[in-house]
């Protein structure tokens, strides 16, 4: 009997050392999300007023549709772009690959503020892309790149990039090259190669990079707010005006927690079709 209670006690023992990261969880994590439900269903009276109101009212609703529209279409883009950049690393030497790999590095830690200014400067009516296709004569007249949704695609698919890249580039670098061999050997061109081995073999990467653009595309703040305009609002910006302007915590937490939701649920579906794939 003594030895089986003490077993209890071991097992307790070596949970000891994860107590200060539960705490640290549980201040910043756990009490901050009660308090948005609870806020989002008491204020500014008890009910689902504030979430009625959120998907019923048109602007909201846009803002929603919008939000939703630039996630799905940056991570896209980012995947289409990324494949080919993560194929061609994997397949280089290794020291132009670390070479690249060390630019992409030092575009992800640039500031984020000064990479979002940069395109502002590049892309408005008098910067350099317009100045430059006008003077090939391709255009007549600058175009609309930014405050729009045009513009924040652009900025936050050049953000996004590296988190497609990385993901992609440790899968493809686990594939054995001798199965892409074998399906050449097997009469396999090389777009069936592509969608019948590697593809497949590399889907973990894609799905983990896609899911991470996608819900950091959800909530970004900075560039929506520099490259794009009131009309084209993003989820996060109206979070901050619903809090920081109109003092509507209820209707704020609201849109927030269903951020928090949606971005929950994607990670169940990621782990539920490729937490095994690995």
């Amino acid at each position: 009997m003594a030895a089986n209670a003490s077993v209890p006690r071991r097992q307790w023992r070596g949970f000891g050392p994860a107590v200060p990261a539960l705490v640290l969880l549980a201040l910043f994590f756990v009490i901050p999300v009660v308090s948005l439900l609870l806020r989002s269903i008491l204020e500014p009276e008890p009910g689902l007023q504030n979430y009625a109101e959120l998907f019923a009212t048109s602007t909201y609703a846009r803002v929603l549709y919008n939000t939703f529209l630039v996630a799905f279409v940056v991570t896209a883009v980012s995947l289409l772009l990324g494949y080919p950049v993560a194929w061609l690393l994997a397949i280089m030497p290794q020291r132009y690959a670390n070479l690249v790999l060390a630019i992409i590095l030092v575009s992800m830690w640039t500031n984020l503020l000064a990479r979002t200014y940069a395109w502002m400067v590049l892309l408005q009516r008098t910067g350099v892309i317009n100045t430059t296709l006008m003077k090939l004569g391709l255009i007549s007249e600058p175009l609309a790149l930014v405050k729009n949704l045009t513009g924040v695609t652009i900025g936050m698919t050049y953000i996004m990039l590296p988190f497609i890249i990385l993901p992609l580039y440790a899968s493809i670098r686990a594939i054995d090259p001798t199965t892409l061999q074998a399906a050449a050997l097997c009469g396999a061109g090389r777009w069936q190669a592509f969608r019948r081995v590697l593809l497949p073999l590399s889907a973990p990467g894609a799905a983990a990079g896609g899911l991470m653009v996608f819900v950091m595309s959800l909530g970004y703040f900075v560039t929506p707010a520099l490259l794009g305009s009131a009309s084209q609002m993003m989820l996060a910006e109206m979070i901050a005006q619903l809090v920081q302007s109109l003092l509507n915590w209820g209707l704020g937490s609201a849109a927030a927690f269903i951020l928090l939701t949606v971005t929950l649920a994607l990670y169940a579906v990621q782990i539920r079709f490729f937490g095994g794939m690995r």
